[in-house]
């Protein structure tokens, strides 16, 4: 007689290797707000599970792509804790944005203690629970809008070898000349990864163009 046991496994992972469960992470949670955001057809995105909660994944290559690559290339700018910020920012056919989804970060490299990757991943999984339902909180885009994704640093990186990260440059876009409005989604606040999620919207007295 043959007794199967099925054996719980808790991985625990360090602070350094949290840069790529980040990344990937924020690939998902990226696709996510642009599906949410129906500026393509429903039927440009399928249906995928990642952490046990059914998201989004772009059909289509160039846009797969280029979230895919946008986000991988920040990997060794995270991995020195030089990024403060990753937005997706939302244009209107005049260029000037109209709302911006911020996933704001602090990751504490220094931190020693191992991590169960579980209690991480179940602290991510909320920010993908919580993406959806958010809806009324944001705006309707106008036709002949754009969007972008944008990465904020502490310091100014220094020149990085790899491929994926040049192709990161300094972005020329129109910014408010005013504090935005700001509306929270999630937050989570631990060591050695804390995230905020959060909308910005322009101030009531932002100059019109």
């Amino acid at each position: 007689m043959y007794i199967l046991i099925r054996q719980l496994l808790f991985i625990h992972i360090f602070a350094g290797e949290i840069a790529g469960i980040l990344v990937e992470f924020l690939e998902v949670a990226i696709t996510s707000v642009v599906f949410l955001k129906g500026i393509y057809p429903n039927g440009a995105f399928e249906r995928r599970r990642y952490m046990n909660v059914v998201v989004h994944k772009a059909r289509n290559p160039q846009l797969n792509e280029y979230i895919h690559s946008s986000v991988s290339g920040l990997l060794p700018f995270f991995q020195k804790g030089l990024v403060d910020r990753v937005v997706v920012i939302f244009f209107d056919e005049s260029d000037v944005a109209i709302e911006r989804f911020v996933f704001k970060l602090n990751l504490n490299l220094s931190y020693g203690s191992k991590v169960e990757q579980a209690d991480l991943e179940f602290s991510l999984r909320s920010f993908l629970i919580k993406l959806p339902i958010s809806e009324p909180l944001t705006k309707v885009l106008p036709r002949n809008c754009r969007w972008e994704i944008t990465a904020y640093f502490r310091s100014l990186p220094e020149a990085c070898t790899s491929k994926d990260a040049k192709m990161w440059i300094p972005t020329d876009a129109k910014q408010w000349q005013q504090p935005p409005l700001i509306i929270p989604i999630k937050s989570m606040s631990s060591d050695p990864l804390g995230l905020q999620l959060y909308l910005e919207h322009p101030s009531f007295s932002e100059p019109k163009n």
